[in-house]
């Protein structure tokens, strides 16, 4: 079977619409019809169900479809690891990161690559999980670190636990919450919380320490991806936020943002993992961005 061919089918069964898919595959939509005619015949198979308003796949449709995925996802791999290995190129390097890694982890690996492998390009994507592994499966991405309890396990993603990074609250010098003798959780909801995106299990468990009741998640005043503009709000308001340690280090040492002992909750923390399309291998420079990510996490993290 062709894998152009193959690609057609794909395309079918993901846009259920002979006009859309044959834009999608740059043919007319005779000539992408009659690819898909010339694969039934050859498979001997009714692959799809021709409806007025969309094209679905028949059970023997999904059946191939699923397998064609991963020739060509094979086939792509193949192509681009023999391309590698016939230029002798080290590769470029294309990977994102959620906002706590890259307040942390990235700055010292972007150093490091610039200054051992000038010629390399870098392409960093800072963003949530779910977009993260959305470019991630459109093979954007060699692969993204993330907190992994943000990441929704599936078969085609390979999730390797990195490093617990600890994490707590942080307000600006001179806060009213620093005069307290004793700081609770409840006592944070009058000043507003800011906070990256939290895991559901996080933001309920948060909201029950608070007296929210069971179920109730925390109600963050303010929600962003971004930690330099969290850290920045709460050195200007009395605005709470969560943030991980290794975030927050010079913020403290200059003694821009203190950090809050909150007597009823547990020791928080970011549970960071690399994420990575399962049975694709790695390029020698996504090695070695992985290698060096490992090594800094277990740095940052606590003994």
């Amino acid at each position: 079977m062709d894998l152009k061919r193959l690609r057609h089918l794909v395309s079918l069964a993901d846009t259920r619409n002979f006009g859309r898919a044959a834009v999608q595959c740059h043919l007319t939509q005779s000539a992408f019809s009659r690819s898909i005619q010339a694969a039934e015949d050859e498979m001997g198979l009714l692959l799809f169900d021709r409806g007025t308003v969309e094209a679905t796949c028949t059970e023997a449709g999904a059946f191939v479809v699923e397998r064609a995925r991963k020739l060509l996802f094979d086939n792509s791999c193949l192509e681009r690891d023999v391309s590698l290995y016939r230029e002798r190129l080290i590769g470029d390097l294309a990977f994102g990161g959620g906002p706590y890694p890259a307040a942390t982890i990235v700055p010292p690996l972007l150093t490091e690559i610039r200054t051992r492998f000038p010629s390399v390009c870098v392409r960093v994507e800072v963003n949530n999980a779910d977009y993260l592994a959305a470019h991630l499966r459109a093979e954007e991405l060699d692969f993204y670190l993330a907190d992994m309890r943000n990441v929704i396990a599936a078969a085609d993603l390979t999730i390797a636990p990195v490093a617990k990074l600890s994490g707590g609250f942080y307000v600006r010098a001179g806060h009213p919450l620093l005069a307290q003798a004793v700081v609770t959780a409840a006592s944070l909801l009058p000043f507003g919380i800011a906070s990256v995106r939290l895991p559901e299990a996080v933001q309920v468990g948060l909201g029950a320490l608070m007296g929210l009741g069971d179920g109730k998640r925390v109600p963050l005043a303010v929600e962003c991806d971004d930690l330099s503009l969290l850290k920045s709000l709460a050195e200007t308001t009395d605005t709470v936020i969560g943030s991980t340690d290794a975030g927050t280090v010079q913020d403290v040492a200059s003694k821009r943002l203190v950090r809050l002992e909150v007597t009823d909750i547990a020791p928080l923390f970011a549970d960071m993992a690399v994420v990575s399309l399962k049975g694709r291998s790695y390029s020698p420079m996504a090695q070695f961005a992985v290698d060096f990510i490992v090594r800094q996490a277990q740095a940052l993290a606590p003994v």
